[in-house]
């Protein structure tokens, strides 16, 4: 991408966004959908069949994003160094290797490592062909120069920015052309609305919050999808209550839902995000499929600083299951998050080249049915959570 080519789209996109007035975009009409609306929407029990194909999303247009090979992709928290320090040369090396494994699928958010991950990740993908690649990154926090910042939260690289909270439009407007810049493509494909959720105790009264995004935030992604700057937009949030929200009061085309759906936890999701996402007809991402690592076999157990006892007795009876039939944890993690009919992808995060290529290697593992059907005679996996064929 030429420097010319990144401008003129910064250009184009600025003088999109400041076009219209809000109030055309509040009374702007949901394109139609191209999937048709299942016969049964009942709130506490999955389709009884799956759709011929995964659900599409982004529905601006004439071209819906289909899901990524293997409804795999890559999550960018540790780019952004969550949890220890991630050097450029193991950053650009996970990605190099997730590129040669066929992954084309990449998120990312300003807040990861305030804007490290976005950097790092712009940077591998400056001389990729922007057609061969799908890109997520998120609004709701803006940025700012901040030189004694330091080292913030769970970040661990020190930094020289500080952020704040915007869901209005003018946020998401300025979040947006500020990812542009860091990232240096020439497109974003999908942008979600972040960490607008009641768990996120740094946010300030949700419940303000969530109306201002819906008055701002929501529809000004709508009026940006319908004019073409983005190809779809959803929810990037750990709480299934704001993803039901969205749903009601605007038109996303997808949910990041992480935290909710895993071989730990899945019963809340299965039984009240994805009836009214199949209802809907909006896609599903999985986030934190492997909880952070845990199921694959580290002692983080999603964004907390101890493992809660519970959740590491199941890890251990989930591990003597998958031992009696050789299936290896996270395999049948990352397989086990894909297999529903709504979900679009699966994003489980990767530090170094060994690790996302063992998450791509998943994917191809022929898991017997057996193994499943243990799962589900010790009450590790409801009755109706899909499985992978």
């Amino acid at each position: 991408m030429t420097s010319s080519n990144r401008r003129s789209f910064l250009l184009r996109s600025s003088a999109a966004m400041a076009a219209a007035p809000l109030a055309a975009c509040a009374g702007s009409t949901p394109p139609a959908t191209t999937t048709p609306a299942p016969t049964s929407t009942s709130s506490s029990t999955p389709a009884a069949a799956p759709p011929e194909r995964p659900l599409a999303i982004g529905r601006a247009g004439s071209a819906p994003l289909d899901p990524p090979g293997q409804k795999l992709g890559v999550g960018g928290t540790q780019l952004g160094s969550v949890f220890q320090a991630t050097s450029d040369e193991t950053a650009y090396g996970m990605l190099e290797a997730a590129w040669e494994a066929g992954v084309r699928y990449f998120d990312t958010s300003p807040w990861y490592g305030l804007g490290l991950s976005e950097r790092r990740l712009g940077n591998f993908l400056d001389d990729k062909d922007p057609s061969e690649y799908l890109l997520s990154t998120k609004v709701g926090r803006v940025l700012y120069p901040d030189a004694d910042a330091g080292q913030i939260g769970i970040w661990m690289d020190e930094n020289h920015f500080g952020h704040r909270y915007d869901y209005t439009a003018e946020g998401v407007r300025k979040s947006i052309e500020d990812s542009l810049q860091r990232l240096g493509v020439p497109k974003i494909d999908i942008v979600l609305i972040h960490d607008l959720a009641p768990s996120n105790t740094d946010l300030d009264d949700y419940e303000a919050q969530l109306r201002v995004a819906m008055d701002g935030a929501m529809p000004e992604l709508t009026r940006l999808r319908e004019e073409g700057l983005i190809r779809g937009w959803g929810m990037g949030v750990n709480d299934i209550e704001p993803a039901l929200a969205a749903m009601e009061n605007a038109d996303p085309d997808v949910i990041l839902q992480a935290c909710q759906y895993s071989l730990m936890e899945h019963e809340d999701a299965l039984q009240r995000l994805f009836p009214v996402c199949r209802e809907k007809e909006v896609g599903v991402i999985v986030g934190a499929p492997l909880g952070a690592g845990y199921l694959a076999g580290t002692e983080h157990w999603l964004y907390g600083e101890t493992v809660p006892a519970a959740i590491a007795q199941r890890r251990e009876r989930l591990n003597a299951v998958a031992a009696r039939h050789s299936v290896d944890l996270r395999t049948a993690s990352l397989q086990f998050t894909t297999a529903p009919d709504v979900v679009f992808a699966t994003i489980p995060g990767a530090r170094n080249a060994d690790q996302v290529r063992k998450n791509r290697a998943s994917m191809d593992v022929a898991i017997p049915e057996a193994f499943w059907s243990d799962l589900r005679a010790e009450g590790l996996m409801h009755a109706d959570a899909p499985t992978p064929a």
